[in-house]
């Protein structure tokens, strides 16, 4: 199975997007995707539009929140949460919700270690440091 494409992603989204606006049926995936959206309302005009999107994905902005890949960012969070992997990502993650007082929030502290480590494996040619993002976020949801 190949690795979905950026247009793959936003049509993904932009689909979630259109059928929880219509109150239609939704795959798992889907549902996960639509609760994540349903929280990020300053989305949804471009979630709204997917030929813009589509077309933008050529013209991308590193200035500019990339709501696609935010809402991906989510749906690896929530995976790695329901399969505990790294091993303790799940129990770091409730710890961090905790302290918090929302998941949500709990989610975008996780972000960026999960951006850190990509960043840090893409410019440095290695695979992704998953002990080392496990353990930023463990400290971050164990900090007084």
């Amino acid at each position: 199975m190949l690795p979905p494409s950026q247009a793959d992603v936003r049509r993904f989204f932009c689909g979630a997007y259109a059928k929880g606006r219509q109150g239609l049926p939704m795959e798992p995936l889907e549902l996960l995707a639509w609760r994540w959206i349903e929280l990020h309302p300053e989305y949804h005009a471009q979630l709204a539009d997917l030929e813009t999107a589509l077309a933008r994905m050529q013209a991308a902005d590193p200035a500019r929140d990339n709501p696609f890949l935010h809402l991906s960012m989510h749906l690896s969070i929530s995976e790695q949460c329901s399969i505990d992997q790294p091993p303790g990502i799940r129990q770091a993650v409730e710890l961090l919700a905790a302290r918090h007082g929302d998941l949500h929030q709990a989610h975008h502290e996780v972000m960026e270690c999960l951006g850190r480590m990509i960043w840090e494996s893409q410019t440095s040619g290695r695979p992704p440091d998953g002990a080392t993002y496990l353990a930023e976020v463990q400290r971050r949801a164990t900090a007084r």
